[in-house]
């Protein structure tokens, strides 16, 4: 057995464990089906990012048979990858079909277009001839000429018009929009809710579509194709980082076709006839599917039923933060800690409203990755900016599938007045960080520092689980001044005593911190290392929790994605335990404690064990000296561990099994849990 496991199969893992939530019967059955939705966008994405890397790494000459993650080659991996999408891909038409199924007991029907009443019927024309027509471009397949460019993250529907032996072909993008949407509500009858896709209302309209020719049949089979996302920069030094991102996501647009679904009932001349004018000789890059793809869309199916959804808690209020009291006051008598969404995100919000509009607050900097569509972050720092703050804004404009977004935030905020500045070419600024300088009349102006492991985005934090750490201690605001002034002038580099920040200390101080743990258990004492995090993928760290194993470090790690590291292998990670958590909220937090001979160092951070955050990106983590909030990770992370609901094992042979604990009469559920221990949890003045 290999020492690493492949990171694309275990992030393939990863997908099927987002599948058994729509699987589980447990769930709320609506949530089920977005379960499906997200499964399918994380699908997606890891076909455009990662089978395409292989893709890309096979074709080159002399790189096929380079090595990956597990001792695989590319050519050896992708036949892997595809077997082990096809399967779950099987997996997610029949969790589909009985997810539909259920629905319909309740009286909620997916109905298509020969499924109508007249009634329905009626009201699919006037919608169709009010909303839909007018966005349909049909484009004709001719044989001698090139297809117009046709992008990915679209739907299309294959026409195909019969006349005798003859038969012309078309191709439709279904234009889906918030104005025009995946799915439409129908009138219905009583005591049941009909729902049709947006593709069926247009099948329905076929004749109408194509009524200038003759023809004797016309049918139509949806596709999709799925593009190379690499971003590629030109290296012309006289255009600006700006200009090289936009031609970036021009040329990303019209990437490299690496994968089409289609239709499996699609008629084999139209395969044929599309699959040629793609450009797809390979038949692994061809995948049969079902009647409706870009499934992705069943995030945002519509709520109908209240009984039906998830019935999430409202977010608290943290117990040291009262309304209409001023945060900076509450962060300058004490640490504070906020655990995103059992607490509010608002308190951040209403920081950075304070800090915009007091007068002794004299500048502002923070570091953007991905902002909410309509940013109350980015509204609060032009307001600072107008309000004469100085405010200076780290963009990153490489966050992938944001970049055009943060284009736009770019613009916002330098037209409102804010210093925007970008990442250098080589890194990719994913820390969250905020430092905030007020006049209080000392010599030096007071720092303020907040430290998260998530984005700035109110529209995420109510689905995401995060920490904010809020800070005045002299000593970190020192260190974000450091780290602010390196990100303007990246040819200076700093030391830092109380943050730990990649790409130049990180790896060190993490590896520093395992080292301890083993030289404590030599010694006999106790010795411990507890992690949380996204991914877990970078070798030489894993290697060196292995040595630590080796030791008897006691080893627990909580990793929602991709994990590269073997746990629980006699001779190897005996001492290592690997557990992921998916559920409701989507477990994003990172930490790291270690037993530190019996006085645990308590970590958070923005980063995960992976080469390209501890080697490639500015990452910023921070050490937690308050003792209350220490115990609240130690208790948070505790409360993960004993979760015997929606954990699963990762360990070889990597099935996914639930962690159960057959001598616990009562279900333990960390998400809920949490909960109840925020609405409990007490401070002392």
């Amino acid at each position: 057995m290999e020492e690493i496991y492949n990171r694309e199969l275990s992030w393939l893992q990863f997908n099927d464990r987002v599948l058994q939530e729509a699987m589980d019967e447990s769930v709320p059955l609506m949530q089920r089906l977005r379960f499906l939705g997200i499964y399918s966008n994380n699908q997606d994405e890891f076909i455009k990012v990662r089978v395409a890397n292989l893709i890309r790494y096979n074709t080159i000459k002399n790189k096929g048979q380079s090595r990956m993650t597990g001792d695989y080659t590319p050519s050896e991996l992708l036949p892997l990858i595809n077997q082990k999408v096809e399967d779950s891909q099987i997996t997610f038409r029949s969790t589909y079909e009985k997810i539909i199924g259920e629905m319909e007991e309740k009286g909620v029907y997916v109905v298509n277009e020969t499924m109508l009443s007249d009634g329905q019927k009626e009201f699919a024309l006037n919608y169709f001839t009010s909303v839909v027509s007018r966005r349909l471009v049909p484009i004709i397949i001719r044989k001698s000429v090139d297809l117009p460019f046709l992008p990915d993250g679209k739907i299309y529907l294959a026409v195909k018009l019969e006349n005798g032996a003859s038969s012309k072909y078309a191709i439709i993008q279904i234009p889906e929009s918030r104005d025009c949407p995946r799915f439409v509500v129908l009138p219905s009858a009583k005591d049941r809710i009909d729902i049709i896709f947006l593709d069926d209302i247009i099948r329905l309209f076929l004749k109408d579509i194509f009524f200038m020719f003759n023809y004797e049949k016309i049918t139509a089979n949806t596709f999709k194709i799925v593009r190379d996302a690499e971003l590629t920069f030109d290296d012309d030094v006289s255009k600006s980082l700006t200009q090289k991102i936009f031609q970036g996501i021009s040329k990303r647009e019209k990437g490299t076709p690496v994968r089409l679904v289609y239709d499996r009932e699609m008629p084999l001349d139209v395969l044929n006839t599309i699959s040629r004018k793609f450009g797809f000789k390979s038949a692994e890059q061809i995948e049969a599917g079902g009647r409706y793809h870009l499934m992705r869309d069943l995030m945002k199916f519509p709520v109908v039923r209240q009984d039906l959804e998830n019935s999430n808690p409202k977010p608290m209020l943290h117990p040291l933060v009262k309304p209409f009291e001023s945060f900076l006051k509450v962060i300058r008598r004490r640490d504070i800690l906020l655990c995103y969404p059992y607490q509010t995100f608002n308190h951040f919000i209403d920081l950075l409203r304070e800090a915009a509009v007091d007068p002794k607050v004299q500048s502002i900097y923070i570091s953007l990755y991905r902002e909410a569509l309509h940013s109350k972050v980015v509204n609060a720092l032009v307001n600072a900016a107008k309000n004469g703050k100085h405010v200076i804004a780290l963009v990153e404009l490489k966050a992938r599938f944001d970049e055009e977004q943060n284009l736009e935030y770019t613009t916002i905020l330098q037209r409102g007045g804010v210093k925007v500045i970008h990442s250098p070419d080589e890194l990719k600024v994913h820390s969250k960080l905020i430092l905030i300088e007020r006049n209080e009349g000392t010599k030096e102006s007071r720092g303020y520092v907040y430290v998260g492991t998530g984005n700035f985005n109110e529209d995420t934090t109510n689905i995401y689980s995060d920490f904010g750490f809020f800070t005045s201690s002299p000593v970190i605001a020192e260190d974000a001044r450091k780290l602010f002034d390196f990100l303007q002038n990246p040819h200076k580099h700093y030391p830092f005593k109380k943050l730990m920040v990649s790409p130049f200390y990180m790896r060190k101080q993490i590896e520093n911190l395992i080292e301890n743990e083993i030289r404590n258990s030599k010694k006999g004492l106790n010795s411990y290392f507890y992690g949380k995090f996204n991914s877990l993928t970078d070798e030489k760290l894993i290697k060196l929790l292995y040595k630590a194993s080796k030791y008897g470090v006691k080893i627990r790690l909580i990793v929602r994605s991709a994990c590269c590291l073997q746990a629980g292998i006699n001779g190897l990670s005996e001492n290592i335990e690997v557990r992921s958590i998916i559920d409701k909220y989507l477990e994003h937090a990172r930490m790291i404690i270690t037993c530190n001979n019996d006085d645990p160092q308590h970590y958070i951070m923005s980063a995960d064990i992976m080469t390209r955050n501890l080697d490639r990106r500015v990452e910023v983590g921070v050490i937690i000296d308050d003792q209350s909030i220490k115990d609240t990770l130690t208790q948070y992370f505790n409360i993960e561990w004993n979760d015997n609901v929606k954990s699963r094992l990762v360990e070889p042979p990597y099935e996914n099994k639930y962690v159960r604990h057959t001598d616990e009469k009562f279900p333990y559920r960390s998400q809920v849990e949490l909960y109840k221990y925020f609405q409990n949890l007490k401070y002392e003045p």
